[in-house]
């Protein structure tokens, strides 16, 4: 998978996550649905809500530090099972393994281009 062909803030997204060793990341490229509410999600999930806290820390501080972007919103941080990250555009997602599976967020926006990247 070639990270170029996403819009740079979602290749930093992907670097914040790899840095805090996510698994299954995965990008959802929603432009070709009608009414989405944003052009990408970006999806990943740690181990523990230590980790899914500390990986939204590592995206949100890449993110702000190389490209001078801010979410918009936040939330989830207090229980960290599945936090969001709001960039307009582009919707970080942060799970806990059990509660991804529950939400299964690539079924049910299937209709969108999925790209796995792969665990490193």
């Amino acid at each position: 998978m070639a990270k170029a062909k996403f819009p740079d803030l979602v290749s930093k997204i992907i670097e914040g996550m790899e840095n805090l060793k996510a698994k299954g990341i995965t990008i959802l490229d929603l432009r070709n649905i009608e009414n989405s509410i944003c052009s990408f999600f970006v999806i990943s999930e740690g181990n523990s809500n230590t980790q899914v806290k500390a990986i939204s820390h590592s995206v949100e501080k890449i993110v702000r530090e190389e490209l001078h972007e801010k979410p918009w919103h936040v939330e989830g941080l207090e229980n960290s099972e599945w936090i969001l990250m709001d960039y307009v555009d582009t919707v970080v997602h942060v799970f806990q393994s059990e509660t991804r599976k529950f939400y299964d967020l690539e079924s049910l926006w299937g209709d969108g281009e999925l790209t796995h990247i792969e665990d490193k």
